[in-house]
């Protein structure tokens, strides 16, 4: 017999499909690397320095980030998506939890870092598009997932 907030949560959660959830972690992941990339190649335009270095350093740290981590990390979580039991899971389902934590930590570093500045301004932009760059590609790995299972309830 179900308690009453377990049918309250069930009548009121925001389910939807598995394949939507891979829709949606690609949507994620693409803003969150879009705007890494947007105030990177902003700040770095603007400076104006040592445009291409920075660029190129961005641009190889950020293949070497997805090939090193990112590339496992979007794997798990499409397995995981791939493989929950749950009927309609939670459309926040898309990370579990220490995924989210690990965001948090992260959104609040760059904030920190950039609002302290404490790291000279062209490296950490550069490190923007280092972190960006992986995100994306991950996200093209959501949304080649999502096209190709449609299938998946």
């Amino acid at each position: 017999m179900k308690s009453r907030i377990e049918n309250f949560l069930q009548k009121y959660k925001p389910g939807v499909s598995k394949r939507t959830l891979l829709l949606i972690a690609g949507c994620v992941w693409t803003m969150a690397g879009g705007i890494l990339i947007s105030r990177g190649l902003i700040k770095l335009i603007t400076s104006n320095h040592f445009l291409l270095l920075e660029f190129l350093f961005g641009f190889l740290f950020g293949i070497v980030f997805y090939l090193l981590l990112f590339a496992r990390i979007s794997a798990k979580h499409i397995n995981r998506i791939n493989m929950i039991k749950i009927e309609d899971p939670c459309l926040f389902s898309f990370f579990n939890l220490r995924s989210y934590f690990m965001m948090a930590i992260m959104i609040t570093g760059g904030i920190t870092l950039r609002k302290l500045n404490v790291i000279n301004p062209d490296i950490l932009y550069s490190f923007f598009l280092a972190m960006g760059l992986p995100l994306i590609i991950s996200a093209f790995r959501f949304f080649k997932s999502w096209f190709k299972n449609k299938s998946l309830p």
